[in-house]
């Protein structure tokens, strides 16, 4: 388990290195397999897997939803509900961009409860319990407040230090041992000021797994 900083890309695409390659350099030897992924601009922990049978096994749980991930945000603006549940589709745009769409074909389903910032500013701790592409960006924006700094879904007069997304806890079952990770952040402006409802946000994250998460219909 390591925890990513804000834009490290894992992949190359045009850089030279990947985070992968990297962690491949530093431990000689040791090759790291990927399981799941986060966005080059999201920070967090990030999990992978010392040899392919670990691989395969820490994919299944990813795929049969049996890793609890939580993530914490921060945007501006009222969003169209304070906590709650968004399901739906998402669909790619004409753009290559993706949107949350009203039809439950093959629906993603994130949870969520926010904390007020003060000065029309809230932080969000997301629980997906899909893993669709952009899921948590696209969720934010229909709520009507992108995340601060996604270059992406947010407006393009946005200037921040960072995106404001961070993967903050997993909790799941390994070989017979339940295994609980927690990371705070650490990187950007906003995260670093921890006073007033961030203070609470961050408690919660914590244990977010404690917390009472309405069931999903």
């Amino acid at each position: 388990m390591i925890d990513k900083g804000p834009g490290v890309n894992l992949h190359r695409n045009q850089s030279a290195q990947s985070l992968v390659d990297i962690l491949n350099n530093d431990f000689p030897g040791q090759a790291m397999h990927l399981v799941h992924r986060l966005d080059d601009a999201t920070s967090g922990l990030l999990l992978l897997a010392k040899n392919p049978a670990a691989a395969a096994e820490l994919g299944a749980l990813f795929a049969n939803r049996e890793i609890a991930k939580f993530y914490l945000a921060i945007a501006d603006g009222k969003p169209s509900k304070k906590q709650g549940t968004v399901i739906g589709d998402i669909k790619k745009s004409r753009s290559g961009s993706y949107l949350l769409s009203r039809t439950r074909s093959n629906p993603s389903a994130t949870q969520f409860f926010s904390y007020s910032l003060g000065a029309g500013r809230r932080a969000y701790l997301l629980k997906p319990h899909t893993g669709k592409t952009h899921q948590l960006r696209v969720v934010m924006k229909s709520l009507g407040v992108a995340i601060l700094g996604d270059r992406r879904y947010g407006p393009s007069t946005q200037d921040c230090d960072r995106m404001y997304l961070h993967a903050t806890a997993l909790r799941f079952t390994f070989r017979g041992e339940v295994r609980e990770y927690v990371s705070l952040p650490q990187r950007g402006e906003l995260f670093v000021d921890r006073d007033g409802g961030l203070a609470a946000a961050l408690l919660d994250c914590e244990a977010p797994w404690a917390l009472e998460w309405p069931r999903l219909n």
